[in-house]
Order: C-alpha cells, then structure tokens, then sequence
C-alpha cells in the first residue's frame, strides 16, 4: 500500500511484520503487537533523522498478519536475515547483534554477548543473532526458571541468584563441596540443566521434554511426590513457552494465514459449544465477551469486559468496570452486578453471540442468569486442567485451537481488569 494516514487508519490492530521498500527492494523491516498503531506513528511530525530518511525514501508499505507478538519476532528475525535491509543497520546506531551463547567450561556458563565480543569466548553453542536485547532478556529469564544456570565466573562463596534458586547448583558452592560423590551428583545436575537450556534454543522441545517427564515418574515411583511436583511445574512452564508455533514460511507463502487460522479457532469453538451444549449454538461467534473481576481482598475491586470480533481483539471495545456492590469480597455479587450493567448496554454495545466468564460453576450460573432470557449463551473457563465449564455443571477439556483462543481471550480479560486495578491500588497508597 502507499504511505498515507488514509491506509493505515485501515490497518488492523494485531500483531504483525511490516516491511518499508524502495524500488521493489525492502529497506527497513520491523514488527508491532499493533500494525495500526506502529505504523501510523511513522507519519509523526517528530521523527528522528534517521527514521525519518528512512520514510521518506520508501515508496511503499507491506505488512503480515500473525496471531501472536513471538510469531512477529520470529518472522521478524528471519526477513532481516534474509534481506539485509539496509535501515535495520543504520537504525540500530551500529550496535552488534547479540547472541546466546553457552560457554565451553568445566561449568558452562549462559551468557548474552555482542558480536563484537563473541570471539573472547571459548564457546560449546552460539544461537542468533537476535534483533532486541529486551527479547534475549526475556528468553534469558524464561530459562533460568525452568533450568537454572550461572552466569559468573568460579568463585568463593555461592552467588546472589544462588539464594533465589536461579543459579542452582552454584558452581561455587559445588566447587567448595568437599564430599566427592556429593559434588559429582551436583556437577552432573549442574550440566544436565545446560543441556537442556541447550536443547530449548536449538528448538528439541520434544526431547527436553521427554527427559523431564521421565524424571519426573522415576520421582513418583519412589514416592518421592515432592520432588515429581517441582518437576511437574517445569513440564508445564516448558509446554507454555515452547506452545505450537506457525513457521516462518507458512506465514510468507500466506499473508492470510492469520485470518485463516482465527477462523480455523472460531469454528472449532463452535463445534465443541455444539457438541456439548444444551443451548445451540446457530450463530458464527461473530462477537465473543470476557468478563474478568481484580480485587486485594475486596480492596479496589474492578471488572473487565474484553472484546474478539472475528477472533481479533476489538480494543475499541473493551470496557473497564469499578464494582459498586458493598461485598466486595463476594466474587458472586461482583459478577451479579457485572451482567446487571452488561444486559442494561446491551442495545448500545451490541448483543454478544458468546459470553466467557474466569471463574467456575458459581460464576456461571449468575450471568447465565442475567442472559438467558435474551437467548445469550453464558460458558465459564477453569484453570488446571483448562476447561469450559457450562451452566448445568457439565466441565469439557479445551485443547487445540479450542485452546489458543479462549486462552488468549481469558488472559487479556485478566490483564485489563488488573490495570485498572493496580491504578486503583495506587491512587489509594499515595492518598
């Protein structure tokens, strides 16, 4: 498309890969959880020199829908290398890349190293470059949950992430073990971890997890449950962050597949409403709701209603909702007065086809209350294992594509609710 605001005022608010070009060439390429928003911030009066060169030398804008904000970087990462744009140097103020790499020592340490740097290191596995040091960090932490490891040099005394059980086992304190077998049982867990670290950047998700499931029923075997349960957790981390992914190349050879796969979501949401609900459900789930309630043990309480038109989130449409009933701790009564104010707008917020309440049977009941008379099909969703949960008690697994989007639906109903909450919290501590 051409560079106007007419177009990108057009543009959908989902996360994607944009690419700027000039005679047919792509010149800068970047990412956004929100197309409409990055792009049309390119059209600022204030820009800086670079930027604004960049912009006004390309012709023309293209961009990719994705379904997730780690889809775009993954895209993201792979367009740069394989083009090379020239602005995505230039931008950069000539900052190196950064890596992941995991040295080669008696314990390997994991560390984020510029490429300038990367040849003082005597290095067992390199992974990137990477366009963001805000990414690597969050990758970085992700996996010091799961696999702690060390990133110092041997030492004297155990280090400070030591204590917080992110450097665990401490090369230091097992270098300081006296007892033999003791500090081979240590040295071998210390490297397991960073076999596994290893693994999860290569992306052998299936072979860490493997390894951790067994472990895992080797602990249970010898009733040794707490020990199977913090690997449990692990499984569980590893199974959220490594989540089916779309390769890089389905998205290039279809620019639609965002929209693809939201419809492949809506209709297999549909199926399972269908097949074991007592309501059908005839309609397309064209408008879906989340309602979601915060509150510190009844202090600041506030409620959320996040929007999906089509399976895209609908932010125009969200509403942020300050409980006024005097139980504020009754997660009952706040829902009560959630579907009182939601059915008393309904003509002019439009009728919802599916309404998702966070909470179980209880919560259910209460806006399937509210709603029935208007023929609006109310589903709860539980965590542990995720499942809907229906008004006449009837609980159904959600997996698959089911999953992905009451999953995402439910966790964007939790964070909306949450920020108006902690604001709340705050103007509260500082009066």
């Amino acid at each position: 498309m051409e560079i106007s605001k007419e177009n990108f005022l057009k543009l959908p608010e989902v996360p994607g890969v944009y690419t700027f070009w000039k005679d047919g060439s792509p010149i800068y390429i970047g990412k956004s959880v929100n197309l409409k928003s990055r792009l049309n911030s390119y059209l600022a009066v204030t820009l800086g020199v670079k930027t604004a060169q960049m912009v006004t030398e390309a012709e023309e804008v293209t961009y990719i829908e994705v379904t997730s904000d780690l889809e775009s970087l993954l895209l993201e990462s792979y367009l740069i290398k394989k083009h090379k744009p020239k602005y995505n140097i230039v931008l950069k103020d000539d900052k190196h890349a950064l890596y992941i790499v995991i040295t080669n020592e008696e314990f390997p340490r994991v560390l984020s190293v510029r490429k300038l740097l990367i040849d003082d290191f005597k290095l067992k596995a390199s992974f990137g470059p990477f366009p963001s040091s805000t990414n690597v960090k969050t990758i970085l932490k992700l996996l010091r949950k799961l696999f702690p490891y060390s990133d110092h040099k041997i030492g004297k005394k155990p280090c400070l992430y030591s204590h917080i059980g992110l450097c665990n086992p401490c090369p230091n304190a097992i270098n300081a073990t006296k007892d033999l077998e003791i500090k081979k049982s240590l040295t071998a867990k210390y490297r397991k971890n960073i076999s596994h670290i290893k693994n999860v950047l290569s992306r052998k998700f299936n072979t860490v997890r493997k390894s951790l499931v067994s472990e895992m029923n080797k602990y249970s075997l010898k009733q040794e449950y707490e020990a199977a349960s913090i690997i449990r957790e692990k499984v569980k981390l590893l199974d959220y962050i490594t989540q089916e992914r779309i390769s890089e190349q389905k998205f290039l050879e279809n620019p639609n597949l965002a929209e693809d796969v939201r419809r492949e979501e809506l209709g297999m949401l549909k199926k399972l409403l269908q097949t074991h609900s007592s309501f059908l459900i005839s309609n397309s789930l064209h408008r879906i709701e989340c309602f979601d309630i915060a509150h510190l043990s009844g202090v600041s309480a506030t409620a959320s209603m996040v929007v999906l038109v089509n399976g895209e989130k609908e932010n125009s449409e969200y509403r942020h909702f300050k409980i006024r009933q005097t139980k504020r701790q009754s997660d009952y009564d706040s829902m009560r007065e959630m579907a009182k104010r939601r059915i008393k707008n309904l003509a002019r917020w439009d009728k919802p086809d599916l309404i998702i309440v966070d909470g179980g049977l209880g919560q259910v009941k209460v806006f399937h209350e509210a709603c029935k008379i208007f023929d609006i099909p109310v589903v709860g969703i539980a965590k542990h294992p995720d499942r809907l949960i229906f008004p006449d008690g009837l609980k159904v697994r959600l997996t698959g594509k089911s999953l992905s989007l009451v999953s995402r639906i439910r966790d964007e109903a939790h964070r909306f609710a949450r920020r108006l909450h902690h604001k709340l919290i705050s103007k509260n501590l500082l009066a």
